[in-house]
């Protein structure tokens, strides 16, 4: 049987009906997009599903699959688009037929997949990440969700302080996540804290390289955070002042942070400090 085409006003829509796994932005790509309808028109209609109630915005349908057509068309000011009438059975099975259609188009990266299953455990579209997993992603290997499985907590801590997380390489996602269950929270947050969400990815990582090697290299003398017997690696002193020790191929430094990081009295006491320790300048 041949579906059928609607041809259904924008303004009917809403784009934002299910959590979307696709959030990273491509401009030339989307750009490439909007010219091709404008020359060619729309190729492949979107899927929608009629909603069973209309929104309090006018919406009587709710986006499945077609986010950047139904962007560019809006982009373009077209009153209407060629869309497919779906019927799901439910919330779940319309996000994992948008999860299907998106994975058979182009790759999502780990990142991007654990933003959304977040997204659904928020929106109590699935109960647990097992769930949810399970649901959204059947064919993956035993790796792959255990990859996923790992990510989560990792994406809950850091999905606000990276930029552009969702092109974070394989290795690196794993480098996180060891270092995460290791007890090397804290660390990694205070190694990120002196840059802002727009500082350079790369930049970003080598601020964590340090803390990452300490977590996966341990020395047997240095237990892990939170055990018995760890090492003084992070301490809040007076007026949120933080130092963090970190161990660099020639030896030790310390990192101070916090509202009386800049004050150049604070080194000039560890100077005067260490002096009184282990010696003036000979």
């Amino acid at each position: 049987m041949t579906d059928i085409i609607h041809h259904i006003p924008l303004t009917d829509i809403n784009p934002n009906a299910l959590p979307r796994d696709r959030t990273s932005e491509d401009a030339e790509a989307d750009y490439e997009l909007m010219q091709s309808i404008f020359i060619d028109g729309l190729r492949q209609p979107i899927e929608v599903w009629e909603l069973s109630e209309q929104s309090a915005d006018g919406h009587r349908y709710g986006l499945m699959s077609g986010f950047r057509r139904l962007a560019a068309c809006t982009t373009l000011e077209k009153d209407t688009i060629a869309a497919f009438l779906r019927t799901p059975e439910s919330l779940p099975k319309a996000v994992t037929a948008m999860v299907a259609e998106n994975e058979i188009r182009s790759q999502i990266s780990p990142w991007e997949k654990v933003r959304l299953i977040l997204q659904c455990l928020r929106e109590e579209i699935f109960a647990t990440p097992d769930e949810a997993i399970a649901a959204l992603f059947p064919t993956s290997s035993r790796q792959k969700t255990a990859r996923l499985r790992g990510l989560v907590p990792v994406v809950q801590c850091f999905d606000r302080l990276l930029n552009a997380p969702e092109r974070l390489t394989t290795r690196r996602l794993d480098q996180l996540t060891a270092a995460m269950n290791a007890g090397y929270e804290d660390l990694l947050l205070n190694a990120l804290s002196p840059f802002p969400r727009t500082a350079a990815p790369e930049t970003q990582w080598e601020a964590l390289a340090p803390v990452l090697q300490e977590a996966l290299n341990p020395r047997p003398a240095d237990p892990a955070p939170g055990t018995s017997g760890d090492p003084r690696r992070i301490r809040t002193i007076r007026n949120n002042l933080i130092i963090r020790r970190e161990l660099t191929r020639t030896g030790w430094i310390l990192r101070f942070s916090g509202r009386e990081a800049k004050s150049p009295g604070i080194i000039d006491d560890v100077m005067d400090y260490v002096e009184l320790h282990f010696g003036k300048e000979v």
